[in-house]
């Protein structure tokens, strides 16, 4: 067996304007990490992916109990597909629906033992840094051409490598948004641990019995808010006394609703349907322009959540669970050292940052893009995958996977692969043409809105009253969270 001083010299690639003989990084063997990998390697360059968990797809396994609404025909990269049909691997049948587990399972971890692409991922080996070798971040002569020095720990001991280009795609699964409407923590949220059922809860499995005939609060309106919501109301049909409250931070959520019919996915239409149908019959309580201000035990054991609502009106309410589904940030500690060019709002690359700005786009509608959009200063660092996303939502598997493919490209010396960026996925069905309207049949235009008066999102019509769509003619991006 080689010492992994022998197994990283093996490692070595040369990349445009960067030391040659060294590897390319990735931090992350999560989906877009992997498939990373697999681009680099069929451009003829050397990846090496650091994996803070003991498997490759460890975040992915930790909500391996949800169903993604994207079939496995969305679900899978190709260069990863070419690596794993090489190893006699057999695609499940692309019109399924995979749960987490199903992914991890039946595509990461056999992609992971490839033979190409096994000895290449270290695992149990957390990145806690990056910064250009014998310089800081303020340094600018002799900086351009430095290789990258990666700080890893693993088993507790600290090693530093050499990588001529870094890609982050360690994701933003493990960093939840808090809970106060400011974006900081609700007074009392650092004590509500408890309480607090993370954004993906097992509803129906391993974790029945916490929400069983008790008071759940939900606070989000993603997709993430809609599987736990609909899990909840399943349990409500079999376990009586099983309570749902729905707090949302907008006036309505007719975005989460969606296309309905006509989205393009129909397993994502039906989840809006679904939890339009619920609240509608009063299986969920919904509670609309909710700012949460307070978290407290109670009596009973439960906890007291305090907030306000439309108007202003005071809300008190008694949970024995809370549900965070507030969307995740990135971690840029580990970057701080690198020259990043970051949106200031969403925290993304400040050229991906108006493509999905949720402000300015209603439906997740994002145009491809690819190396050229995700470039920063310091040269061969990237952040992919949901983190390139920064605070904004509905980052897609299918988007991570050109993103990489392109910046493989670009490394590899292909500028014209790099630039030929494609993306071609289902219709929502719902857009910002028709949101505003969606919200008003919602919800009375009063208190502090997110649709037309709140934002560019909304707006139904251009100045000559044609009716305009946020994202244009590009088609509407679909698939999983990544």
């Amino acid at each position: 067996m080689r010492s992994p001083s022998e197994e990283l010299s093996s490692m070595v690639t040369t990349v445009p304007g960067a030391t040659p003989d060294l590897p390319i990084v990735v931090i992350g063997a999560g989906p877009v990490g992997l498939a990373a990998a697999a681009h680099l390697l069929e451009r003829g360059l050397a990846p090496l992916v650091l994996e803070a968990g003991a498997r490759a797809g460890a975040a992915v396994a930790a909500w391996g109990h949800v169903r993604l609404f994207s079939p496995w025909e969305y679900d899978v990269d190709d260069a990863a597909v070419r690596l794993l049909e090489r190893a006699g691997w057999e695609s499940p049948a692309r019109d399924d629906l995979p749960t987490g587990a199903d992914l991890v399972e039946q595509y990461l971890r056999p992609l992971a033992a490839t033979p190409e692409l096994a000895p290449r991922i270290r695992t149990g080996t957390r990145v806690v840094a990056v910064g250009r070798q014998g310089v800081d971040k303020t340094r600018t002569v002799g900086r351009d051409g430095r290789p990258y020095l990666v700080r890893t720990v693993r088993g507790g001991r600290t090693e530093d490598v050499l990588a001529a280009a870094v890609l982050d795609a360690s994701g933003t699964w493990g960093r939840s948004n808090p809970l106060g409407a400011a974006g900081l923590p609700a007074v009392g949220e650092e004590h509500a641990g408890p309480w607090l059922a993370g954004p993906l809860p097992d509803v129906l499995g391993a974790e029945r019995s916490r929400f069983a005939g008790r008071h759940t609060l939900v606070v989000g309106m993603g997709h993430s808010a809609a599987n736990t919501l609909l899990a909840l109301t399943r349990l409500q049909a079999e376990e009586p006394g099983t309570e749902i409250t729905w707090a949302v931070r907008g006036r309505s959520p007719a975005r989460l609703y969606g296309g309905g019919d006509a989205d393009g996915l129909p397993a994502r239409g039906l989840l809006g349907s679904d939890l339009r149908a619920a609240v509608g019959r009063g299986a969920v309580r919904l509670v609309r322009e909710f700012a949460l201000r307070e978290l407290a035990p109670g009596p009973g054991g439960r906890l007291t959540v305090l907030g306000t609502a439309r108007d202003g009106e005071d809300v008190e309410l008694a949970v024995d669970a809370l549900v965070a589904a507030t969307g995740f940030r990135p971690d840029l500690g580990l970057l701080r050292e690198v020259r990043l060019a970051l949106d200031p709002a969403l925290e993304a690359p400040v050229a991906l940052a108006p493509l999905i700005d949720p402000n300015a786009h209603s439906c997740g509608t994002v145009p491809p893009h690819g190396e050229a959009v995700l470039a920063h200063p310091d040269a061969g660092c990237y952040v992919v995958g949901a983190k390139s996303y920064g605070r904004a939502p509905t980052f897609l598997l299918a988007t991570g996977y050109e993103q990489v493919r392109s910046i493989a490209a670009h490394l590899a010396g292909d500028a014209a692969a790099a630039a030929d960026v494609r993306l071609h996925l289902p219709a929502t069905g719902v857009c910002a043409t028709d949101l505003g309207a969606r919200e008003d049949a919602e919800a009375e235009p009063r208190g502090f809105p997110t649709g037309r008066s709140h934002g560019w999102s909304a707006e139904p019509v251009a100045g000559d009253g044609t009716p305009t769509a946020c994202c244009g003619t590009v088609p509407v991006t679909a698939g999983a969270a990544g």
